[in-house]
């Protein structure tokens, strides 16, 4: 089928599929809707049709005379319901049909689309009225706010005190501790904070490890039975960290993964066990039943994580312009201050480039991770959690040593 043929086809079957759900929900007698399977196919044909014959200027007569329809029908039968989703819907069909004569995939997109959230009615109202909190909401939309308003605005460039802070990198920071602390909150909803929080805390450490430690403080803080859970979904984080690292590793040097390979499993085999352990504690917990209470994030707390990071690296540019470049190792051990991944890929990359042996890239690596460690610690305190600090701590220091341990091995062997 080629030509116009394939093109009226398709808006047809679109007006189908969007009436089909409608005819589904108009009733039955003389108080049935007005708009069912035939109109709507009948609707997106004829927008195809008028712009095939005369262009936009037949489509808009036909807009406007679909729109007069859909006002007449809704004056007619409004009855106890004012709501306008039909009529919109009528009024989008000849746009649809219209659509499909020049861009059939993005018209069977929108299409589908509009089917969909004419079908979800139910589910939807649900959420939005009896699941949904006013605090969730507020704060979803403090949430698009930051990311879509705020975030492309700031400055992708360095400055500030020796150019060490870049708005764009910290803001974007401040967005994970927002979405991680949201994630854990719906997944929360969802499981229950024993299986939610570490599950959120090992998806979120894929994005920031340290973030996804501060959020857990802040929400263990302000709910004390969640405190193993949250522990848990902290040192989980730790185990992406070394996953992520060694499959960083293992695309920038083979060589440098192969000396890394075991120290790397090591490190997160006992940051997994660690942080199981925590997990099985809360699972036995009779006080961590209540599901989401609270707030999905606090902004506050996230503003505090946010100036953690712009201190630490003030102080790394600091120490760099202070004492110079004193080496690889020096240089690792700054920027693992914030992130572990980038120390580990330069590493790497001088080792691809033939500048450094992977024998000799183990220790710088090793260093980045260890102040990285620090890093997460330093989150760990931010909230003045002191009891969720001293029981995450201990998860990344063995996991630490457990790194070093293997790595020293191998080197000495």
């Amino acid at each position: 089928m080629t030509g116009p043929w394939l093109n009226f086809a398709v808006s047809l079957a679109l007006g189908l599929l969007i009436g089909i759900e409608r005819e589904r929900r108009k009733g039955e007698g003389p108080g049935r809707g007005a708009a069912g399977i035939r109109t709507f196919g009948l609707a997106t044909l004829l927008g195809a049709v008028a712009v095939e014959v005369g262009g936009h200027v037949a489509l808009l007569i036909v807009l406007l005379a679909v729109s007069v329809f859909a006002a007449l029908s809704y004056l007619r039968d409004r009855g106890d319901d004012p709501g306008l989703t039909t009529e919109i819907a009528l009024v989008a069909a000849p746009l649809i049909g219209g659509l499909a004569t020049s861009d059939i995939l993005l018209a069977a997109a929108l299409g589908v689309t509009i089917a969909f959230i004419l079908a979800t009615k139910t589910p939807v109202h649900r959420l939005v009225k009896g699941k949904l909190t006013d605090d969730e909401v507020n704060d979803g939309l403090v949430f698009a706010i930051a990311t879509v308003v705020v975030w492309p605005q700031l400055p992708d460039s360095a400055m500030g005190p020796f150019g060490a802070l870049n708005p764009h990198a910290i803001w974007l920071f401040a967005v994970l501790v927002l979405a991680i602390g949201a994630s854990g909150h719906v997944l929360t909803r969802i499981l229950g904070p024993k299986y939610g929080l570490p599950l959120a805390g090992l998806a979120s450490g894929f994005v920031s490890s340290a973030a996804t430690i501060g959020s857990m403080a802040t929400r263990s803080a302000k709910n004390r039975p969640e405190l193993d859970a949250a522990v848990a979904g902290a040192t989980l984080s730790s185990v992406a960290t070394f996953v992520q690292l060694g499959l960083l590793l293992a695309v920038a040097s083979r060589p440098t993964f192969g000396k890394m390979a075991f120290p790397l499993l090591a490190g997160g085999a006992v940051a997994l066990v660690y942080g199981l352990i925590f997990t099985l504690i809360a699972l036995r917990s009779p006080g961590v039943e209540s599901r989401a209470v609270g707030r999905p994030f606090s902004i506050w707390a996230a503003m505090v994580l946010t100036g953690t990071l712009c201190i630490m690296l003030v102080v790394s540019a600091w120490l760099r312009e202070t004492f110079g470049e004193l080496g690889i190792a020096l240089g690792a051990a700054i920027a693992g201050i914030v992130d572990a991944h980038s120390s580990a890929i330069a590493v790497a990359s001088l080792v691809s480039s033939g500048k450094m042996l992977a024998t000799d890239g183990v220790f710088p690596i090793l260093v980045a991770m260890t102040t990285n460690a620090f890093s997460k610690a330093a989150m760990a305190f931010s909230s003045s959690n002191f009891a969720f600090a001293m029981r995450v701590l201990p998860g990344l220091a063995v996991s630490i040593a457990a790194t070093w341990l293997i790595a020293l091995s191998a080197t000495s062997g």
